[in-house]
């Protein structure tokens, strides 16, 4: 999946963590959602403007941000 367009950094948005389409949800608090056993369903409908596009981006960040860490170890 290419999350580059649904995942935005911008400096005043969140201390510039990376979020969702400029929105002021960080990718950290979808994963924490998910962590916490939150379903797609239940964040989907706590939050309507995600979309499970928005999730699987954050998703696909994660492992590639994971993956970078591991190669540069």
């Amino acid at each position: 999946m290419d999350y580059h367009t649904i995942i935005t950094m911008q400096s005043g948005k969140r201390g510039g963590r990376p979020c969702i389409r400029g929105l002021r949800i960080a990718v950290a608090d979808i994963l924490g959602w998910l962590a916490s056993g939150m379903t797609h369903e239940e964040i989907l409908s706590d939050f309507p403007e995600l979309t499970e596009e928005d999730i699987r981006a954050s998703l696909a960040y994660a492992a590639d941000r994971e993956r970078h860490v591991l190669m540069a170890a």
